[in-house]
């Protein structure tokens, strides 16, 4: 916070003293036209000069723009295609996870005992209880269970069918969104949700077989289960049959591919217009308003002098801020 705070201070310093540049300019600029009232005849040649440097910065700018935020709505465009394949897998993946979890898969009672004497605890608290924001999850870890230390796979299992991040049940039928909460892909990245499967009937399935028997999940559900994995990827579970193998492998790759890629692409495509551009903006807006129109309405109007004076005045302190902040703004850019 206190690096993020110094950045900021530093990056007002050139704003500040381009806005004192500008107030000396202009009052230097009025104390010479009113001591020799030829002088300004020399101010307007030079606002003259300065009319042409502001067209010429004002287009570069602009042209610079255009090509830029044309390339950045193509990049967006992209990242949408690809968040949507990605969203459309995690749809596909919760199908599997919501037919194992409402199956005979579990030891006798263990469903019951997590929906209803745990009705409001989330994985999410248990792994996060030595926050100590869940009683209810300090209680849970506390207790003796009798469901072979599968209740974790239960509750990490349920968690993967929240719609949010705030969601203590599940309904009886899964709400697949257009987008994924934020939070939630971030608790499923944190807390790498999926991951189980691949610990409950891989790493450790020696331990757990008695206690989660895959011959109990129906024959048309493991049809569909298979179906809903190959549409996931078709090249990773081409050879899969229905297995403690292949929930193995399922878990590893949602945990490993799917979720960090979800939660990349949320992030590049949610992104905000980046400030170089906003930088950029306001520069060639201060160009063609003070450089330009200005200068060009004050000789067709004949308005004040004084105007002249400001926009000869604002246009240098312009092109000094450029040269004081323009590094800044690139390294920033760069850091993003």
């Amino acid at each position: 916070m206190k690096r993020s705070f110094s950045k900021e201070v530093l990056s007002l310093i050139p704003l500040i003293m381009s806005g004192l540049l500008c107030l000396g300019v202009f009052f230097l600029l009025w104390n010479r036209t009113e001591a020799d009232a030829t002088f300004m005849l020399t101010v307007r040649s030079v606002a003259d000069k300065l009319l042409y440097l502001s067209v010429i910065m004002a287009g570069l700018i602009m042209i610079y723009l255009g090509t830029t935020v044309i390339s950045l709505r193509n990049t967006k465009s992209t990242l949408k295609s690809e968040l949507s394949k990605v969203t459309q897998k995690m749809h596909n993946f919760r199908s599997i996870v919501e037919m194992l979890l409402r199956s005979k898969l579990w030891v006798p009672g263990l469903p019951s005992y997590i929906d209803e004497e745990y009705a409001g605890l989330t994985f999410f608290e248990v792994k996060e209880f030595y926050k100590g924001k869940s009683k209810l999850a300090i209680e849970f870890l506390q207790e003796k269970h009798n469901y072979a230390d599968t209740e974790n796979l239960y509750l990490e299992m349920k968690s993967l069918l929240y719609t949010s991040h705030r969601d203590k049940r599940i309904g009886e039928s899964i709400h697949m969104p257009k987008v994924y909460d934020k939070r939630l892909v971030e608790k499923w990245l944190e807390h790498k949700c999926g991951s189980g499967l691949w610990y409950y009937f891989g790493y450790k399935y020696n331990i757990y077989k008695e206690s989660l028997d895959l011959s109990n999940v129906f024959e048309r559900h493991q049809e569909k289960i298979m179906k809903l994995a190959l549409s996931i990827d078709n090249e990773t579970f081409e050879d899969s049959s229905f297995n403690e193998v292949f929930l193995s492998k399922l878990g590893e790759y949602m945990t490993n591919e799917v979720i960090p890629k979800l939660y990349q692409l949320q992030e590049g495509s949610s992104q905000k217009m980046p400030s170089l551009i906003k930088y950029l903006t306001g520069l060639a807006t201060g160009f063609l308003v003070f450089g330009v129109l200005l200068p060009l309405l004050n000789e067709l109007l004949s308005f004040s002098p004084l105007l002249t004076l400001a926009g000869v005045a604002v246009i240098i302190a312009l092109v000094f801020f450029i040269a004081t902040s323009l590094f800044q703004f690139l390294s920033r850019a760069s850091d993003v």
